[in-house]
């Protein structure tokens, strides 16, 4: 058998480091966007306050004014938001404050219309559903091609009567876009997955997934 070629070896070496690579480059990606996120929330309320601590001391706090430095102080100020906001959530006074902001988010015409959607999917997402697996795998983008989707809320046809499920098909690798889709019921295919399974072979580009799937819907398998 002859010897591999230099091209031949530099593009196996270079396919075997591709693949070293790349799950690193995905979770580091994948984290860049949620920490990114999480400190863009903070860091307008953060960085003032910062800019002038330094501004009164700066031999001391000078280094306050490093962009890294008032972005990793904001990821941590909205971190403990969240957990100060999980902390209350299970205390009856934090119920009571969620109860009167859902109220006062209620009177706001365009508001209260996003809310209530991203509260509802939310909570559809959190409980198992009745007569309908959760996640499915629909027809997307042909019928010779499966994506992942989380059934929503099952509809009827006027007319026909006809069973239709709304199935929200989220992208990778951020689930929190994606399309809406309505399906007839019996073009669905269902699968045993959770909800955190599912979310975790799309946020993971497919690598975090089992053995078998399931392809074809139940009424079409021969």
């Amino acid at each position: 058998m002859p010897s591999p070629t230099l091209s031949q070896r530099l593009q196996r070496l270079f396919l075997t480091g591709l693949l070293t690579l790349l799950p690193l480059w995905l979770t580091w990606a994948v984290l860049k966007f949620v920490f990114g996120l999480l400190g863009s929330l903070s860091k307008p309320l953060v960085e003032p306050g910062l800019q002038e601590l330094a501004a009164g001391n700066p031999r001391t706090f000078g280094w306050l004014v490093e962009p890294w430095v008032q972005s990793g102080i904001a990821l941590v100020a909205t971190v403990a938001f969240i957990l100060l906001a999980g902390w209350l959530a299970r205390r009856v006074v934090g119920q009571r404050l969620l109860r009167w902001m859902e109220a006062l988010v209620a009177r706001i015409p365009l508001a209260n219309t996003v809310y209530g959607s991203a509260r509802k999917l939310l909570d559809i997402l959190q409980t198992k559903p009745d007569g309908t697996q959760r996640v499915v795998l629909v027809d997307f983008p042909h019928n010779q091609m499966k994506s992942i989707g989380f059934v929503t809320r099952v509809m009827r046809e006027q007319g026909t009567g006809r069973e239709l499920a709304a199935v929200y098909v989220p992208t990778t690798p951020n689930p929190t876009s994606g399309y809406l889709e309505i399906v007839p019921v019996e073009k669905i295919t269902p699968t045993d997955w959770t909800v955190d399974q599912a979310m975790g072979f799309i946020i993971s580009g497919g690598a975090v997934a089992p053995e078998h799937i399931p392809f074809t819907p139940p009424g079409q398998a021969s």
